[in-house]
């Protein structure tokens, strides 16, 4: 196929020319060729065990003084290269206000420097962006000017690589907008940018030997000597957490035992064959979801950077798309990508525990958001949100009228409402919310539409 040696070439020279990393365009290239042999990186269920007998937080006993030295040998990194595409947005999701005007950025900070002060050790907080997150992040971290650490830098940039015609795999040209041409390639890139920015030698010099890692738009991630005192304990040079599945969660990647070799690995929706989603979905037979906070050994990291000369060789993750997202008519491309938890199988050793799920509190959707703003959660005195009803109610709101963020923030003039006392809202139509309106047990708005007026109670309590 000489085409596709030309489309490696016009994408390796594209790639050099934007001055992107050597070792970036290596990785590329290694995925490149994958794709070409029609590699689709799926992991059919027949070659997996399910991973039944993690450990569980609850469990672990840890000694404080030697929490307190792991604890000043830790650094914070945390992704944030994501847009917010999904809900409408064009810049970084973590700039959205969260509570009391406080953005995710805002909060992941304040959550630091409490930590810090808790503990008095250094903790750095480094966040890794994209070319289109970095300025407003940047602005955002300067009003906090104890936030840096020595001569650490508050941030590094992912790299970016060329999408590719899924008819020749050349690099797709788009001159309506030449930034569409380009996409991050997964947050699997974090170890290649840890170490073509220098970061990664920074913090082994700095004396820092370990390094927990979540994704910004989680702000369940507060800062845990004591998991810092497990992972250290355990001398494994990597691990994930893991939360337990419910019905709700059944689209969040799982680890499995390879039948093969015995090895954890990461099979996430993109790799599983369309016809076997049902062993995917099943919460009993992957009991299990990988929640994306890892825990890194930096220097058994970066031995192994080196040895593999930057390239980690991660599983492919083939993603389909249209150059513009908002235009399903434009051409269609794949996005190479990897993900950052699938280096588990890299790691010879690595291993995972079960946490609570208050470290897990993600914002994908504009329902999301809303359960998060509610008085469902508060923040306590270590910015970290916590729950104050016995089970999360579920919340289910009309795409048409609530999908993206501006339409979102429309509908509630006067901020969400009392969630205290509700079980499940599934709002179906086109509503607007008065002030102080709460919902009690299970509540249904229709497709008609409307005001719901201020100060309502709204919903249903069952008998019982």
């Amino acid at each position: 196929m000489t085409m596709s040696i030309e489309g490696l070439q016009a994408a390796q020279q594209k790639m050099a020319d934007a001055g992107v990393a050597q070792t970036a365009i290596d990785v590329f290239s290694h995925y490149y060729g994958q794709l070409e042999d029609g590699v689709t990186g799926t992991i059919p269920e027949d070659t997996i065990e399910p991973y039944l007998d993690p450990t569980h937080l609850e469990d672990v006993k840890i000694d404080v003084a030697e929490a307190k030295q792991v604890f000043d040998k830790l650094a914070i990194i945390n992704l944030n290269g994501g847009l917010g595409t999904s809900m409408g947005l064009d810049r970084a999701k973590s700039l959205l206000p969260v509570r009391d005007g406080k953005s995710f950025l805002d909060l992941i900070v304040e959550q630091v420097l409490a930590a810090r002060r808790g503990t008095n050790s250094r903790l750095p907080l480094i966040f890794m962006n994209s070319f289109r997150t970095r300025e407003d992040t940047l602005e955002v971290l300067s009003k906090y000017p104890d936030l840096p650490v020595g001569d650490l830098p508050l941030d590094f940039l992912q790299n970016k690589e060329p999408k590719l015609r899924a008819d020749d795999l050349s690099p797709v040209s788009w001159d309506a907008d030449p930034d569409l041409e380009w996409c991050p390639p997964g947050h699997g890139d974090i170890y290649t940018a840890l170490q073509t920015s220098g970061l990664l030698q920074q913090l082994l010099d700095a004396g820092f030997k370990y390094a927990s890692v979540s994704n910004s738009d989680n702000l369940g991630t507060v800062p845990s000597p004591v998991l810092a005192a497990w992972f250290a304990s355990t001398g494994a040079p990597y691990a994930a957490e893991l939360c337990r599945r419910t019905p709700a969660d059944r689209k969040g990647g799982h680890l499995a035992v390879r039948k093969a070799d015995g090895q954890l690995i990461l099979r996430d929706t993109a790799q599983t064959p369309a016809e076997e989603m049902d062993y995917f979905t099943d919460e009993h037979r992957h009991p299990f979801f990988h929640t994306n906070n890892l825990w890194w050994d930096l220097e058994q990291l970066d031995a192994i950077l080196k040895e593999r000369d930057g390239v980690m060789g991660l599983p492919l993750i083939r993603n389909e798309k249209t150059v513009d997202p908002s235009d399903k008519t434009s051409t269609p491309v794949y996005q190479i990508e990897s993900a950052m938890g699938a280096a588990i199988e890299v790691f010879d050793g690595a291993t995972a525990i079960v946490v609570g799920r208050d470290r897990f509190l993600p914002v994908k959707a504009t329902s999301d958001l809303f359960l998060i703003r509610s008085d469902a959660y508060a923040l306590d005195e270590r910015g970290a949100l916590v729950q104050q009803v016995g089970a999360a109610p579920s919340i289910s709101l009309d795409s048409g009228s609530y999908k993206l963020i501006h339409d979102f923030e429309a509908r509630f003039p006067e901020g969400v409402p009392s969630l205290k006392e509700a079980t499940s809202l599934d709002v179906q139509g086109d509503w607007t919310f008065g002030a102080d309106v709460e919902i009690v047990g299970d509540a249904v708005l229709g497709t008609e539409g409307g005001e719901v007026p201020g100060g309502a109670r709204v919903g249903t309590v069952s008998a019982g």
